[in-house]
Order: structure tokens, then C-alpha cells, then sequence
């Protein structure tokens, strides 16, 4: 089974025809576009090996997100309470531009920082390796190729049973070993989608290759 011929069968994985995936699609955390089932590029085609395709992109459950959410709520609700019990007076705007201030920078450490974090957590499936990537400013990547893999499985909590994620749970060949990722959306469908391309990359590594040898009609080289 070829590449494209893989990908495609990932469609019956997902319970989702490809004919029925809009321009940008899916649920929370995996896209799609036109040109492929589950084609999506980290940043553009330069970052992927000649033959690769890119199978799916992730980034990590909304659940991570509830909290700063929650948070934002509570910075919002004091500031507008410390707005009201602030007494009139000479330094009555001072005070308040102050507690706004303050405001704003809480805002921005327990939202906005948050908030960037899971934007620029990407987690990508190719049809050759496993790829993640996180960073703000400095971004930090790690690379599995598929072959090394051994072992694929996930584990799942009560909470991530309500809410549809789990932790991903990735064994490969090499001095790492075990790697765990939190938070994955769609847990049991990501975990049977990347057992399915292992199983792809080993078939391909077992395929009998082509006799490369005989004569070739030209001279031979020189030292």
C-alpha cells in the first residue's frame, strides 16, 4: 500500500469521508485541508523529507485552557469589585488606573502566556516520523522516526473520558525510551492512527529491494 493509499484508509479510523472535510476542518486540535485526508504542514513543505507526507497536526486538549480561563474570570470580577469599593477622592483615578494595571499584567501572565504555550505546542504525524514541536520565543523539536517506534498505547482518566482526551504513550528504539504526552484530543484515535503508519513504515522497510547491480553500459570509475 503506497503512501497516499495509507492515508487515505486513515478516513475509516476517524468515521469521517474524506469528500466531507471543509477548506480547514475537524475537531478541536486536528485539522484538515483539501489535498488529502488529514494533510496539514507544520509550517510549509521545505520541513518535510522528499516522499513525506504530513498525516495530522495537534496541539494539546482544550482542558488545558480551563484554568487560565477560570482565572481570567476571578482578575476580572475583583477588578470590577475593587473599582466599586475604591472611595472617592483626590487619588480615586490613580488607584484605579493602578488596580487596572495590575489587572492587565495578571491577564497577560495567566491568559495570554498560557494561551501562546498551546498555540505553539504542535504535535504532527508524517508518514516517516513523529514530530514536536513547543517554544514561544525559542522553539525546541524533536523528531521520531516512525521505524523506531516499538510500542503505541494510551491511558485515560474519568475527567479524560467526559472530556475526550487522554495521555499518549510512545516507546521507541534509543537512549529517550518512554515518551508521554498529556492532554492528546481524540486519544484512542491518534494512538490508532499511529500504530497504523508504524505498521505502514515497517511494511515498506520489509518490502525486498531492487537489484541495483549488473552491467550498467559505462566505464568504470577510477580512483
Amino acid at each position: 500500500m503506497n503512501d497516499f493509499a495509507r492515508i487515505t484508509a486513515n478516513r475509516d479510523i476517524f468515521g469521517i469521508p474524506g469528500y466531507c472535510l471543509p477548506a480547514v476542518a475537524s475537531w478541536r486540535g486536528l485539522v484538515a485541508r483539501p489535498g488529502g485526508p488529514y494533510h496539514v504542514l507544520m509550517s510549509d513543505d521545505r520541513s518535510l523529507a522528499v516522499g513525506e507526507e504530513s498525516v495530522a497536526i495537534l496541539h494539546p486538549h482544550w482542558k488545558t485552557l480551563v484554568g487560565p480561563i477560570a482565572l481570567t474570570f476571578l482578575v476580572v470580577a475583583a477588578l470590577l469589585v475593587g473599582e466599586v469599593l475604591i472611595p472617592g477622592g483626590k487619588w480615586a483615578a490613580a488607584a484605579r488606573l493602578a488596580l487596572a494595571v495590575v489587572a492587565i499584567a495578571l491577564l497577560m501572565w495567566w491568559l495570554m502566556y498560557p494561551l501562546l504555550v498551546w498555540r505553539t505546542t504542535v504535535y504532527e504525524l508524517t508518514t516517516r516520523r513523529m514530530r514536536l514541536r513547543d517554544g514561544i520565543v525559542t522553539r525546541n523539536g524533536r523528531d521520531i522516526p516512525l521505524s523506531r517506534v516499538t510500542d503505541v498505547s494510551f491511558r485515560k482518566g474519568l475527567l479524560d473520558r467526559l472530556l475526550g482526551s487522554g495521555t499518549l504513550v510512545v516507546e521507541s528504539a534509543g537512549e529517550h525510551g518512554e515518551l508521554e504526552l498529556t492532554a492528546i484530543p481524540h486519544v484512542e484515535r491518534v494512538s490508532a492512527m499511529l500504530f497504523q503508519l508504524v505498521e505502514g513504515e515497517r511494511q515498506r522497510d520489509d518490502r525486498p529491494r531492487p537489484d541495483l547491480g549488473g552491467d550498467w553500459g559505462g566505464r568504470p570509475m577510477r580512483n
